[in-house]
């Protein structure tokens, strides 16, 4: 008989569910080996008042309880076949996260967390794709680079569908060693496979950094864009500005975005008014995220390139859309979807790619990525960038030039 259990869950799975082909086993015929039988009328009879009564995948679990030749694990078959609904989508930005899995990911917002410090989207090979190391960790010291893909970590094979469970790998104990595989394109377009062991750190990730370089042009680089960010991002251009600088350079290069609020209220600083970003749902529903008439007065430039991913965009896109800039580098990420997160109250969560965005002109990037107004390509030896690296950075050299050519 079918347990009062069973019919709760049954009866949550179904609200939740919806649209699922059910199908019978009437047809389905006595089986028997020796005089063993493995499918009686009875058990059939059951399995279908169980299909009637709820849906497929209810019947199925019910025969998997009762026939597979191992331990079943209920809460495992709930969360697979959570999973798979989301795998289902062929989305590779949906997912749903066991409750160490939603935990994991929310602590990356908060900026503070163990490991390698890498930032990892699914590519469109079904391979784990770098978008950007953290600059400052065991990630990034040990040359990982932008568009490297993440084949094996401590010797296992992971893709793009189970990005998730390969982070969970990479992560770790301060101190702790794991190797990673990487699958990195040389010049030629021939892969190369490269065996790196990287020891795990504290990963406390400061997402602003800021300079006054000579001639008073104010330089700000942002990491990411975390819950701090804005906060972060405010003191320093307000201690630039004390400083009477005259033109200023932000630094996006391999910033892999984050949180959409702080990029609103960061890009609202360096714009006038008007919309930075408007996103559409499938069903045409339109929201808009616009910036008040206060701007700051100085010339301004963007430094971007193919690290500078989701928010960043939503920034350059703006700056450049509205001429509040000029952007100097070279084509960026390409990531024009927004994903709603959803925590569940067991502690568990999702991500769901809700809607797209589009540039104030109404582009949208995704799979595009934005064209810099004057592009400029970092020379394939040169490793490091930024005001420390001022003599073989041509990027940054470019972006002071023209700050000093628009300086009144």
């Amino acid at each position: 008989m079918i347990s009062k259990r069973k019919a709760a869950i049954g009866a949550i799975i179904l609200i939740i569910i919806t649209g699922i082909t059910t199908f019978a086993f009437s047809n389905m015929i006595q089986i028997t080996i020796g005089d063993k039988v493995f499918v009686t009328k009875e058990q059939r009879d059951e399995w279908v008042e169980i299909n009637n009564k709820y849906n497929k995948l209810m019947a199925l679990e019910d025969i998997i309880e009762e026939n597979f030749l191992y331990e079943v694990n209920e809460q495992t078959l709930l969360e697979g076949a959570l999973k798979g609904m989301f795998q289902a989508l062929d989305d590779p930005y949906s997912v749903y996260m066991t409750k160490d899995e939603f935990a994991d990911f929310m602590e990356h917002t908060r900026g503070t967390y163990s490991g390698i410090g890498i930032i990892v989207v699914p590519g469109e090979d079904n391979l784990i794709t770098v978008v950007s190391p953290i600059e400052g960790t065991p990630g990034e010291r040990a040359g990982i680079k932008t568009g490297d893909k993440i084949v094996k970590v401590n010797g296992k094979e992971f893709t793009a569908d189970r990005m998730d469970e390969a982070v969970k790998v990479m992560k770790g104990k301060p101190g702790t060693k794991v190797e990673i595989t990487i699958l990195r394109k040389n010049k030629n377009g021939d892969n190369k496979f490269l065996d790196l062991e990287i020891t795990r750190e504290e990963i406390r990730q400061k997402t602003v950094k800021a300079k006054m370089l000579e001639g008073n042009i104010g330089y700000i680089r942002l990491v990411a864009f975390d819950e701090k960010t804005y906060g972060e991002f405010k003191n320093e251009l307000d201690s630039l500005e004390k400083k009477n600088m005259k033109g200023i350079i932000i630094d996006l290069r391999n910033n892999p975005g984050g949180l959409l609020d702080q990029c609103q209220k960061i890009t609202d600083e360096l714009m006038g008014e008007g919309i930075i970003v408007y996103t559409e749902t499938k069903k045409g529903e339109r929201e808009e995220y616009k910036s008040d008439k206060e701007k700051i007065d100085v010339p301004l430039v963007l430094l971007v390139n193919g690290g500078s991913a989701s928010a960043s965009e939503i920034l350059a896109g703006a700056i450049k859309d509205t001429n509040s800039g000029v952007l100097i580098g070279t084509k960026t990420f390409g990531k024009g979807i927004v994903q709603r997160i959803i925590p569940l109250k067991d502690g568990s969560g999702f991500k769901l790619t809700v809607s797209e965005y589009f540039t104030p002109s109404g582009v949208n990037i995704h799979g595009v990525g934005i064209e810099p107004d004057i592009v400029i390509e970092l020379p394939d030896d040169v490793m490091n960038y930024g005001t420390e690296y001022l003599d073989e950075d041509i990027q940054l050299q470019k972006a002071i030039e023209v700050i000093k050519s628009k300086i009144k």
